[in-house]
């Protein structure tokens, strides 16, 4: 039995270390990107503000597992998950030498990116809907992946070798804005507009609009093929 215990213990210390060391290094990746984030609006604001008054953009770093960084009518919203994940077994990156040398480099900690409408949290419309635009999964040695829209995922993975440094956060910070921006809101499919209610109405004369809004409501939104 105390052999049992041995075992067991040793298994929760290994597990638990590691994961605690994928989480410190997501963590550190992510004031990363909050570092990055307020630099570009410092870069906006010195540069472009004063002769651009009507285009703004404004960091907001909410708190140590979210920021948003508006940016005109969009904003993005990077959100960092609390637990450790391994990557599916028949994921590509489990095929990689990489892995099949130390499988602990699988565990990762997950930075996502979503896209919303700023109209929607400035008028409080719930009901509206925002898009997941990539994810980065960041292992125990900061080496990362991203998936996601093709602007984000086609030029940035080699998760053999690069590090998540700063420069690699500022290509993903300007990937996502890059495309955001061309990420455009089309016109909702006319069939899903048809009826509306009384109280509909009254909800959006008074700023509280029922009416879900959002990029691609009625089409089919996936990640791209890479």
């Amino acid at each position: 039995m105390e052999t049992d215990h041995s075992k067991i213990c040793q298994l929760l210390i290994e597990k638990g270390e590691l994961k605690q060391q994928i989480y410190s290094s997501t963590l550190e990746s992510m004031e990363l990107f909050k570092e990055c984030a307020k630099e570009f609006e410092d870069y906006y604001e010195e540069n472009y503000a004063e002769e651009h008054p009507r285009v703004t953009v404004d960091y907001n770093g909410k708190n140590l597992h979210e920021f948003k960084l508006k940016f005109a009518g969009d904003v993005l919203i990077f959100l960092m998950h609390t637990n450790i994940f391994e990557f599916p077994r028949d994921h590509e990156v489990m095929k990689t030498p990489y892995i099949r040398e130390d499988k602990n480099r699988s565990y990762c900690g997950v930075i996502h990116i979503f896209n919303f409408l700023a109209d929607s949290f400035r008028y409080n419309r719930i009901n509206d809907a925002g898009y997941m635009i990539g994810r980065i999964f960041i292992n125990k040695d900061k080496h990362f992946y991203v998936e996601g829209k093709r602007e984000l995922a086609s030029v940035l993975n080699n998760f053999n070798d690069r590090e998540l440094d700063k420069q690699a956060v500022i290509e993903i910070l300007q990937s996502a804005i890059q495309y955001t921006i061309n990420f455009d809101l089309l016109v909702p499919e006319y069939s899903n507009l048809v009826e509306i209610s009384v109280d509909d109405i009254l909800q959006i004369e008074d700023q509280n609009m029922i009416l879900k809004t959002g990029k691609r409501l009625g089409f089919r939104f996936e990640p791209d093929e890479k």
